[in-house]
């Protein structure tokens, strides 16, 4: 987009200031305030583009090899058929009956800003909601009935929640120039690289033209890994080697073990569970890998050939839980089938929880990351988030961004983010305390939910706007809950999903926003297209759920699904194991005197106090710039995707993320400016294009590969 001087402000009138470089190097610095935003062509194509994408990614959830289908796919998509209706529509106003408004269907030319906002209605349908876990496992794992319309109210009082949180929050988590948001640069670079009339240099290639040939070129080959030749997707030299070693299949599986030595050519094994390297910092990615190697290859084989919680009766990696012989946990010993609570007669004659020596270090691991990010944002960031906020009092604003935005626009009142915070709270306390008790959950816990995630909200979004990274409210608030209302799954996840998916919800609305700064939209624009995404996605997210529960026949039960079905939902046997441990069994019975893991508390203290060393050495040492890029957060959450994510997955991203954002990016740091981010935006869009038509054209028909050794 290249401003007039009639209508933009020109480049010369603002100094690029921003203090973070990726930002400088990506994010222009300029404005056209008479670009459409909010028109005809924005709302069709943006409810389309949500509902698609929140179709898409529910349905792929329940695979075995989840895809996410990211707003890229969409951003991509929008461009050419925004152009069309620019040209095909009609530009006569149209005129709304029995009323005095009118619009036009086809405004000009397809710009940035509709194509913006657009991208954002399309986020909505890709970030996924979260209460669909709680639908999945009432009516497939546990095999009982829930009144659709208390379901409805589960997902829509869930997925809005936060927006109260993000209003709060949002002059210094957008606002501020330091909480930068990574994972936005990507869509600013694919932006540019869509819009801007670019003349390409002798030899040399524009970067519309460089994104096309990634996304061809990745399209092309995902036929590869996903259908023709799936072994490649993981690969181990040691279980090469040693085909026959027990010992070295734990040691070298990129699936079922630690994953030393192996690689994949695939990147949907890159970028699937974990995201994109590319739109990882550099000094975040160092963070993850040492917390990686130093919980992964370290602290967990020491634990378990030391048979610490007699790890070698379980798996070494597993989210299963298990009895005291070793065999898969029998809920229904301990689960009252009538009143759908704890059997404490069942419990006491049958067994104790246990579980893999893994998943012993990810609770202790979780319970460490949240109780650090609190510490390391006090210690770090306190001092600039008070500063920052008498600041916003005084209308005292950031940098350059920040200047034209409130030059050129109104923000949105704050009586639009209160209003909606009180009707959401009274219909997340209809959801619970009507339809007969269904969700388990009294009105107290749902206010303490939300007490919850309105304390967490600022920390860990600090976090996520300067390293990618974010810790979850799950672990805690299956504490909570466990504690304070024990015996209760339905209730527990409950609890879990309005403390977790608030906050996580606040945070997707505040880097929106800030996607939306760097871009330029009106803030009234995003709101609205932000509020009007959520409530499709929830929709769309909620009618394939049930849809697929109610077609395919023993979804998620891999006991009874026949050999090689994808439908054995990886994501919410997870949740299904957690709602035993926490909301059956109860975290008094497993993490407290009664249990067998009540040291796994300490983490908490260790987490508190791990940060202070760092913050410490770093006030002696200021001139030592490298030790403030030390976050303890990241580094003790290392492995926090796992076991959903794979050792090989990890592997993969480590080292596709350290030559990108390090190497390159001090090496070549001209290259990295104009084609790091739109390289991860070409493989990422090549990857989901593929995905989803062999999907739909070859395997939903049960037309599989061809038979060889390189297919598994």
């Amino acid at each position: 987009m290249m401003p007039s001087d009639s209508n933009g402000i020109m480049p010369e009138e603002e100094v690029n200031d921003s203090p973070i470089e990726e930002v400088r190097l990506t994010v222009p610095v300029t404005d056209d305030p008479t670009l459409p935003c909010l028109t005809f062509r924005t709302w069709v194509l943006g409810i389309l583009s949500c509902a698609a994408l929140s179709f898409l990614n529910q349905f792929f959830s329940y695979r075995q090899n989840a895809i996410s289908v990211t707003s890229v796919s969409a951003q991509i998509l929008v461009l050419p058929l925004g152009k069309l209706m620019a040209a095909s529509l009609p530009r006569k106003a149209v005129k709304v009956p029995g009323t005095k408004w009118s619009f036009s269907m086809n405004p000009g030319p397809f710009k940035l800003k509709e194509h913006c906002l657009i991208t954002i209605f399309a986020n909505a349908g890709s970030s996924g909601v979260y209460a669909v876990n709680i639908v999945t496992i009432v009516k497939a794992f546990y095999h009982r009935q829930l009144n659709p319309a208390a379901a409805m109210l589960l997902t829509h009082s869930t997925q809005m929640l936060g927006y109260g949180w993000a209003g709060i929050f949002r002059k210094y988590l957008v606002d501020s120039p330091y909480m930068w948001w990574p994972s936005n640069l990507v869509q600013v670079s694919l932006f540019r690289a869509l819009h801007d009339v670019e003349i390409r240099r002798k030899g040399g290639l524009t970067r519309l033209q460089f994104f096309i040939i990634v996304l061809v070129s990745s399209f092309s080959y995902y036929i590869i890994p996903n259908y023709l030749f799936p072994s490649i997707t993981a690969l181990s030299f040691v279980c090469w080697i040693w085909k026959d070693s027990v010992t070295a299949q734990q040691i070298g599986s990129g699936l079922q073990g630690l994953g030393i030595g192996s690689f994949a050519f695939d990147w949907a094994t890159v970028a699937g569970f974990l995201g994109s390297p590319l739109a990882t910092p550099g000094f975040a990615i160092i963070n993850v890998l040492v917390g990686f190697v130093l919980i992964v290859y370290i602290v967990l084989p020491i634990a378990y050939w030391n048979n610490m919680y007699n790890a070698k009766r379980f798996p070494i990696i597993s989210s299963h839980v298990f009895d005291a012989n070793g065999t898969k946990y029998n809920i229904s010993l301990v689960l009252n089938d009538k009143t759908f609570d704890f059997n404490r007669a069942g419990y006491d004659s049958y067994s104790k929880v246990n579980l893999s020596i893994f998943f012993v270090l990810s609770y202790g691991t979780s319970f460490a990351t949240l109780a650090a990010t609190v510490s390391h944002v006090a210690l770090f960031h306190g001092r600039n988030i008070w500063q920052q906020t008498r600041a916003s009092f005084q209308d005292k604003f950031g940098d350059v961004h920040t200047r034209l935005m409130k030059k050129n626009y109104d923000s949105v009142p704050q009586w639009w983010f209160i209003g909606l915070l009180v009707l959401v709270i009274g219909m997340s306390l209809y959801a619970c305390e009507g339809f007969h008790r269904q969700l388990q959950l009294p009105y107290w816990g749902v206010l303490l939910a939300m007490a919850l995630a309105f304390v967490f909200t600022l920390p860990v979004a600090v976090i996520a706007a300067t390293t990618n990274q974010a810790a979850g409210l799950n672990v805690i608030s299956e504490m909570i809950i466990g504690y304070m209302y024990p015996g209760k799954p339905l209730a527990n996840v409950v609890f879990k999903t309005y403390g977790t998916t608030s906050m996580s919800q606040a945070i997707t609305f505040l880097s929106d926003f800030k996607l939306g700064h760097y871009m330029k939209i009106p803030p009234k624009s995003m709101f609205l297209v932000q509020l009007a995404g959520t409530i499709v996605s929830s929709v769309v997210y909620l009618a394939t759920t049930w849809w697929l529960l109610s077609t395919i026949q023993n979804i998620c039960d891999q006991s009874k699904l026949p050999p090689g079905s994808p439908w054995t939902c990886p994501g919410d046997d997870v949740f299904y194991h957690a709602s035993i441990i926490w909301g059956v069994i109860g975290p008094l019975r497993m993490f407290g005197k009664l249990g067998l893991y009540p040291g796994l508390n300490y983490f908490f203290l260790f987490g508190l106090l791990a940060p202070v060393p760092v913050w410490y050495l770093s006030r002696k040492y200021p001139e030592k710039k490298w030790i403030r890029l030390i976050n303890i957060p990241i580094i003790v959450s290392g492995p926090s995707s796992m076991p959903v994510a794979k050792a090989v997955n990890y592997m993969c991203w480590f080292s596709v993320g350290v030559f990108f954002n390090l190497y390159v990016y001090r090496r070549h740091k001209g290259w990295w400016a104009r084609h790091n981010y739109i390289l991860s935006a070409g493989l990422d869009a090549g990857v989901a294009f593929m995905a989803t038509l062999s999907f739909f054209t070859l395997q939903n028909h049960n037309i599989g590969g061809p038979s060889w050794w390189g297919w598994p």
